[in-house]
């Protein structure tokens, strides 16, 4: 095949499509300089603000598919938002610093945490979405995803404050709804019992009230599945069934253990 039909061929396929790869790393940028501008002390505010209301219409303008006018009051609409992201996001830093021992300071979370990371990029996500911003949102979801190993839909409702430790596997589908003081560690599924695109509009995914401990590599399916407040759900459950509240639910497989004697 020649250059010449070889990019003949790739055209015509592509032909389709008006995708702008760009807007990639435009909210890749605007996600760290978001984050940056939230927690960092030596951020000048009014700087940062307006940089990011210019990368914000940016954006817009490839990911937006609404009258250009209604993208500019999107962008002030979600500003506006921020204060009261930044207040639960202190909340959920302050939660984690309480119940991980691992932890020194407050520092240390907003720094080093790949759980908090997740959970600050859910919330600004979160607000997108609700703009109706999917593509923007998704792309900020699958950004954090990327750098944390978490993947958190943007349309889930978790109240704060909210804990993950370690973070690395982490789903949590996009009906999912979570209470305040819920724990969730490493490699958990909140996810759909079955899949079909018809139940794009249903609840899918599962409820989690207040004060649950979910433990390594659980699993929990279903949008009809509630998991009652105060429970425990043990590390590698399979769950597909409402649990009671004050529950502590775990795996019945056993681990055998023999000791080689020694002739």
């Amino acid at each position: 095949m020649t250059k010449k039909l070889l990019i003949q061929n790739i055209a015509a396929l592509k032909s389709h499509s008006n995708i702008n790869y760009g807007i990639k790393t435009k909210i890749e940028s605007f996600t760290e300089k978001l984050f940056y501008t939230l927690f960092d002390s030596n951020a000048s505010l009014e700087e940062s603000v307006d940089a990011l209301e210019k990368q914000f219409k940016e954006i817009a303008l490839l990911a937006c598919k609404k009258a250009e006018g209604l993208c500019e009051s999107l962008c002030d609409r979600f500003f506006e938002k921020l204060p009261s992201i930044l207040e639960k996001l202190t909340h959920d830093a302050e939660y984690i610093l309480e119940n991980d021992p691992a932890s020194n300071d407050i520092d240390e979370i907003y720094l080093a945490y790949p759980g908090f990371y997740a959970i600050a990029i859910y919330r600004l996500s979160h607000e997108l979405y609700l703009l109706d911003l999917m593509l923007f949102s998704r792309l900020m979801s699958e950004y954090a995803h990327r750098i944390t190993g978490t993947d958190i839909h943007a349309g889930a409702e978790i109240a704060s404050p909210f804990f993950i430790d370690h973070a690395t596997g982490i789903v949590i589908g996009e009906t999912t709804v979570i209470d305040k003081h819920v724990k969730i560690y490493q490699g958990v599924t909140l996810g759909a019992l079955s899949i079909s695109k018809e139940m794009k509009n249903e609840k899918r995914h599962p409820t989690v009230e207040k004060n649950v401990c979910i433990y390594a590599n659980a699993t929990i399916l279903g949008g009809e599945t509630i998991i009652g407040k105060n429970s425990i759900i043990g590390g590698n459950s399979w769950i597909t069934k409402t649990i009671p509240s004050n529950s502590i639910v775990t795996n019945t497989t056993t681990t055998e253990v023999k000791v080689k004697v020694k002739h």
